[in-house]
């Protein structure tokens, strides 16, 4: 048996859609008809966060912020934000499930965590209108963890605790240092960091590489690397304890700090 109790994962960048890719096209599209264009990079930084927040961490950004003026006639507002966020929900609803396909090695990691006793938790910065999508595909690849709180389950969701306090209550377990938090985006392990779980940032399937395994198979390992440097920095800057390159190395990692204490 583990000296840990539960794992809790995100989802798109860390269980499902190696790479991140469900949501990007969507924003760029949703942003392209209040007719300013927006590029795939600018809609990825703030990934991670609950969809309205991300929709508003956009239009703060300053080029983005400069063009929603100039076509809009006025800055942004929380009333755009609310604008956009009814388009893009929708949106995001009709093609999430083609980008539901777990990650290489997620389903064993799975199964390895729980023959150790780990409950297995989730959170994710969708809503739960769009996991109800994803979940009946996850379901048949024979990934579903016992509990899910969604971006819109809580009034205050990532970068707070308060999804992870959920799991907790749902997951029933205890100390929150039990709890291993896992995510490949900055608001997703801050959420870890502040619940005081370990946090475990995953590199290469998620948002800040944003490539496809087969995109990864063709780099070298030279190619690679830098790749993996920056979603490092980015994540270890957020507070992770520990980074892997994907969800599939993590039941070693937990070896390795058992054999540790």
């Amino acid at each position: 048996m583990s000296r840990f109790k539960a794992a809790v994962f995100d989802w798109a960048g860390t269980m499902i859609d190696f790479g991140s890719f469900a949501p990007m096209g969507v924003f760029v599209k949703t942003f392209s008809r209040f007719g300013v264009e927006v590029t795939v990079a600018e809609a990825r930084g703030p990934m991670g966060l609950p969809k309205w927040d991300h929709i508003r961490a956009m239009l703060d950004q300053k080029r983005i912020a400069a063009e929603w003026k100039k076509v809009r006639g006025a800055a942004p507002t929380d009333r755009d934000a609310d604008e956009i966020y009814k388009v893009f929900v929708p949106m995001n609803e009709e093609v999430v499930a083609d980008y539901a396909t777990l990650v290489p090695g997620a389903l064993d990691t799975v199964k390895a965590l729980r023959a150790k006793g780990l409950k297995i938790g989730s959170t994710t910065g969708y809503t739960r209108s769009i996991m109800e999508r994803v979940l009946p595909v996850a379901k048949a690849q024979g990934y579903e963890p016992e509990c899910l709180v969604c971006a819109d389950d809580m009034k205050h969701g990532r970068p707070t605790p308060l999804n992870m306090y959920r799991c907790f209550i749902e997951l029933d377990v205890w100390p929150a240092s039990a709890v291993i938090k896992v995510d490949d985006t900055e608001p997703g392990i801050t959420e870890g960091v502040a619940a005081g779980c370990l946090t475990v940032g995953v590199a290469l399937s998620g948002n800040a590489v944003g490539k496809t395994p087969e995109e990864l198979a063709a780099l070298s390992k030279a190619g690679i690397a830098p790749l993996r440097e920056h979603a490092t920095a980015l994540l270890k800057g957020a507070g992770a304890d520990h980074v892997i390159d994907t969800v599939a190395d993590l039941p070693a990692l937990i070896d390795r700090l058992e054999k540790a204490v």
